[in-house]
């Protein structure tokens, strides 16, 4: 009944190709620059670029000389975590076809993944310079709100990985989703993920002393993007190929996967306090008691 009456209304609700906007964002004929692309490459640079700002601080872990190498490392670890996420967790099949794998452009990454990625980067990083892995791990959390932002904005201009269908007055209709008006999760998840995240870490950061609680911020963001995607995950469309998980379990592939960085986001902030030390500063001012 919901979804005939959303089909017999779909006449009414905004249709995605009336917005203008695809996948690519410029065009020079022989090369093609595309949102995800730049979604991921500005993330990182504006990541880098805050990063920078966030190490000014007293107390800071790792020195300008180290920021700069670990822009190396979280690149490394969000591409090869990302794409490596996505093809065991959402597509093993594309094992058979091994080319399939390098074609980044065309999609295909897994915020988990990345995740996973990005924390083993920063593993390295702090194992071979003798740094605080979860010290290193709060600045980097602060630097994620940017990269989820855009990655999600990609995603709605990529039409993929839209929601459920519903009627509710904001839905839009996909073209690669049918007739029927659907949720905008991206958008649902631009905001929770990236405004979100930056609205309640940033503060945190720079007005409050939470950032000498090792791993009080990357907890905090853990919960908050755990949180975000599990909710959502309610009106986004599941993938179809994963659908089983959903009818056997009643959880998505994502929520599922984000079970664990829950527990691990509240774990690391309830136990942060008892964390709290003198922080010799690795680069910048003095310590902080």
């Amino acid at each position: 009944m919901f979804i005939a009456t959303a089909a017999a209304a779909a006449g009414d609700y905004l249709k995605f190709t009336d917005l203008g906007i695809g996948p690519v964002a410029l065009d020079l004929g022989i090369f093609e620059l595309r949102w995800y692309s730049l979604g991921y490459l500005f993330g990182i640079l504006l990541g880098y670029w805050l990063l920078t700002k966030l190490i000014r601080k007293p107390g800071s872990p790792m020195s300008r000389e180290h920021a700069d190498d670990m822009i190396l490392y979280a690149t490394l670890g969000i591409i090869l975590g990302g794409r490596i996420g996505y093809i065991l967790f959402y597509q093993p099949g594309m094992l058979a076809t091994p080319l399939e794998v390098f074609k980044l452009w065309e999609g295909g990454m897994s915020l988990h993944g990345g995740a996973l990625g990005t924390i083993f980067a920063i593993w390295l990083m702090a194992r071979k310079h003798g740094l605080s892995f979860l010290r290193m791990c709060d600045y980097i959390a602060c630097c994620v709100p940017f990269g989820l932002f855009l990655v999600r904005l990609a995603n709605f201009a990529n039409s993929e990985l839209w929601g459920r269908v519903t009627d509710v007055k904001w839905a839009i209709i996909f073209p690669n989703g049918g007739d029927l008006p659907r949720h905008p999760s991206q958008l649902y998840e631009a905001g929770a993920e990236g405004l979100l995240m930056a609205a309640i870490l940033w503060p945190l950061f720079f007005k409050t002393d939470a950032r000498y609680k090792p791993g009080f911020l990357f907890g905090v963001a853990a919960l908050i993007y755990g949180s975000a995607r599990f909710c959502i995950e309610f009106v986004r469309e599941p993938d179809a190929h994963l659908q089983h998980v959903v009818e056997q379990t009643g959880l998505s592939m994502g929520q599922w996967l984000t079970i664990p960085m829950l527990l691990l986001g509240l774990y690391l902030v309830l136990t942060a306090k008892g964390r709290r030390q003198r922080v010799e500063p690795v680069g910048g001012a003095s310590s902080v008691a």
